[in-house]
């Protein structure tokens, strides 16, 4: 199409592109002379003219040039979804952040928007690489030695696998993307450093049985603080004790001294259950004893004091009438004396024929009668 403004004739044969290259091709004029600025602006004009419709003058220009600016501005509309949350930059520099919904930030270059999944929930393993499922074997793949082996405070080795759930602190989201590099190999290398830190201070026999309850809480709060140190923007959620043993070459050992200390704890048990059965019996038993020596000496005492006291009752009476006194105690001692026995009354009549009486000698009737079955 020819060029019909201020003079620039039509376009030359020669020139390419809106501008071409003028009467003297891209080398420029002979002898290495600079183009004259006022053919350069001429050409300039030519060529946007050439590309806006025809009869557009200064005022048109205008008009597309605020649409285009309007347009531009309008590209700085952004939608922020609900489990983010987005971060504002004007020339690099942090100037707030946004939440879900419509937002908006100045468009590129002058203006750039960061989005953050900050509820989405990670996860590190540390100590093992969990294998996909076609390959999977186990729970746990232990293909990380130098991860999982761990030195406890008496200078044992204990393997260790966990797993770190973490996610974007929602209260800074700044720190997270722009003060640290790579936040998940961040968040390992801290938790492996807080887990070896407390399984050093701890015995091997605790932390195989009482204390792996304790050691998960412990570790998280040391993460937590490390990071917090570092400003990094992360929070940790939970931290996970997923198989705590020794080591695979000493485990057939610790597994032998282990059911030892179950041996040794169950006797233990028994034996203080057969005390607690035994002591209160020969408790029991030894009271027993003691109140029937008890009672036998305050019935031995009574009898003794009582008999004293008859004595002395006895004695003043005699000291009234002593011939009384002896005659009663003498047919009482009689009494006693014969009162089980068994008698025999002879009769001292005199014979005939003699001048005086005797005594017949007589068959032991009494013990021949209990020789023959009691007859008499």
């Amino acid at each position: 199409m020819p060029w019909s403004s201020q003079g620039g004739g039509p376009r030359k044969p020669n020139d390419n592109g809106p501008w071409g290259q003028g009467p003297w091709g891209a080398g420029g004029p002979p002898g290495g002379a600079a183009p004259d600025l006022e053919e350069l602006l001429r050409r300039g004009q030519d060529g946007l003219r050439q590309i806006l419709p025809s009869g557009l003058g200064g005022r048109g220009i205008a008009i597309l040039a605020l649409l285009t600016l309007l347009a531009w501005l309008a590209s700085g509309f952004y939608t922020i979804g609900p489990n983010e949350v987005g971060l504002n930059l004007i020339f690099g520099k942090y100037r707030g952040k946004t939440q879900a919904g419509l937002n908006y930030n100045l468009p590129s270059p002058i203006g750039t928007v960061v989005k953050l999944a900050v509820t989405d929930r990670n996860t590190v393993d540390i100590g093992f690489r969990e294998q996909p499922a076609s390959r999977r074997t186990g729970p746990l793949a232990p293909e990380a030695p130098e991860e999982s082996l761990m030195l406890t405070g008496d200078e044992n080795i204990a393997d260790i696998k966990f797993r770190v759930f973490w996610q974007i602190d929602p209260a800074h989201p700044q720190d997270y993307a722009f003060n640290v590099a790579n936040p998940a190999s961040t968040v390992k290398a801290i938790a492996e450093s807080a887990m070896r830190e407390i399984v050093g201070q701890s015995q091997i026999q605790k932390i195989l049985t009482a204390d792996r309850k304790l050691i998960e809480p412990a570790s998280q709060q040391l993460m937590q603080k490390v990071l917090d140190d570092y400003h990094s923007g992360v929070l940790v959620l939970q931290v996970l004790l997923l198989s705590v043993d020794p080591p695979a070459s000493v485990i057939a050992a610790f597994r032998d001294v282990t059911s030892a200390q179950q041996d040794l704890q169950r006797l233990g048990n028994e034996a203080e259950a057969y005390a607690n059965r035994v002591v209160p019996e020969a408790r029991g038993a030894s009271a027993r004893i003691l109140q029937e020596a008890e009672a036998y000496r305050e019935q031995i005492v009574a009898e003794a004091q009582g008999q004293a006291s008859r004595f002395d009752q006895i004695y003043d009476q005699y000291k009234k009438a002593p011939s009384i006194t002896r005659q009663r105690l003498y047919l009482e001692t009689m009494e006693r004396v014969l009162g089980g026995a068994e008698k025999v009354i002879v009769d001292e009549a005199p014979s005939s024929g003699s001048g005086g009486g005797s005594v017949i000698p007589y068959l032991p009737l009494p013990g021949f009668s209990a020789t023959q079955g009691g007859r008499k």
